[in-house]
């Protein structure tokens, strides 16, 4: 009785075309932003900031990013890591070279930043695809790991090779640097989120999304029907870019403050996103958000019961957080391969026709 579509029914076909067309499904995203916005910023303290909110928030940008192109689009990616890399050094020779522009506009230039060096790499899809291009990917990853630790330019010459973050405001609340508040970083970071699943999601059910989708079911059929496999296939690198080197400009300005490429950016980056848009579910934008809610809580779970509270060593709880991570990429990719967000569409269908679910 609580969740029926019985009586919404629509009178236009803007109404009908609406992303929640349920009204109790709008109005529970209205109270997850309303929680969001008025509710955890007072309650936030700094553990949960750094441990939990901040890192979902990035790594949901970053798995949205990469859900375009290889759940949308299907051209499989492990290149993550390094786009992450652009946007994040991209943003800090930004910062550097132009101090009194606002660290918003930084942000979204990397992103743009990104999403060219994207395309670049993704010019080797109009010719190969699957484990092929997963290839060439990693070699992008590779690539611009070692561009990055090679040319002193793009950490302006640093003896350590590290980058810092100089210290920013925003509305006159620091932002970046070394004294930041919790509740500013997380709405900060909390509103590029927002914007950034608008975005994909209005993408992803318009015409663009439409020829990212027939390139992935079927490229050939898709070519024969009027699809540019060319404009298709290199948008959807350009937009996953963008987003990924959001994440990245993020990661490194907010979250961390100074990173060094090879131990920030590295190959494991790159599969971490991968792994969430695996669990969370393939070609769903809730999919991208909970595969970056349950890889963020994973670790921070196991740690507090495992190492805190049975007192077990550190390494032993990675280990286990390794092979429970890697038991239930196998159990998604055998039994449920649309991962949490199939399932949470099946509990939808179930609760639709409570008490008689099928």
């Amino acid at each position: 009785m609580l969740y029926r579509e019985a009586g919404d029914f629509k009178t236009s076909y803007v109404d009908d075309s609406q992303t929640f067309p349920i009204k109790f499904d709008r109005w529970r995203y209205y109270a997850v932003l309303a929680v969001a916005f008025l509710v955890v910023p007072f309650v936030i303290n700094d553990y949960w900031a750094n441990a939990v909110l901040l890192p979902f928030l990035i790594y949901a940008i970053a798995a949205i990013g990469l859900n375009i192109l290889t759940g949308y689009c299907g051209q499989v990616s492990l290149g993550t890591g390094g786009f992450m890399a652009v946007g994040a050094y991209a943003c800090y020779k930004l910062m550097t070279a132009f101090p009194d522009v606002n660290i918003t506009f930084h942000i979204i230039a990397a992103g743009f930043i990104t999403a060219a060096v994207g395309v670049v790499f993704g010019l080797p899809s109009l010719r190969i695809k699957g484990f092929y291009l997963a290839v060439a990917t990693l070699a992008a990853q590779f690539f611009l790991v070692w561009l990055f630790n090679r040319v002193s330019w793009f950490y302006n010459y640093s003896a350590s090779g590290q980058i810092n973050a100089p210290e920013r405001q925003l509305f006159g609340v620091n932002i970046t640097g070394p004294n930041t508040e919790a509740w500013a970083t997380y709405l900060f970071c909390l509103v590029f989120v927002v914007a950034s699943a608008w975005i994909a999601r209005n993408l992803t059910r318009g015409a663009l999304g439409r020829r990212w989708m027939a390139i992935r079911d079927m490229d050939i059929a898709a070519e024969i029907i009027g699809v540019n496999p060319l404009s298709a296939k290199l948008t959807a690198f350009a937009v996953s870019s963008f987003f990924v080197g959001i994440s990245g400009a993020l990661f490194f300005a907010v979250y961390l403050g100074a990173v060094e490429v090879g131990e920030a950016f590295g190959i494991q980056k790159s599969f971490l996103v991968l792994f969430m848009i695996i669990i969370g579910g393939l070609g769903s934008i809730f999919g991208s958000f909970a595969g970056a809610a349950f890889m963020v809580l994973l670790p921070v779970l196991l740690k507090n019961t495992l190492v805190g509270g049975l007192g077990w060593p550190t390494d032993l709880a990675a280990h286990i957080e390794f092979m429970i991570v890697g038991i239930l990429i196998m159990t998604f990719l055998i039994a449920e391969p649309h991962g949490l967000a199939q399932l949470w569409r099946l509990a939808k269908e179930k609760l639709r026709l409570w008490p008689f679910p099928y």
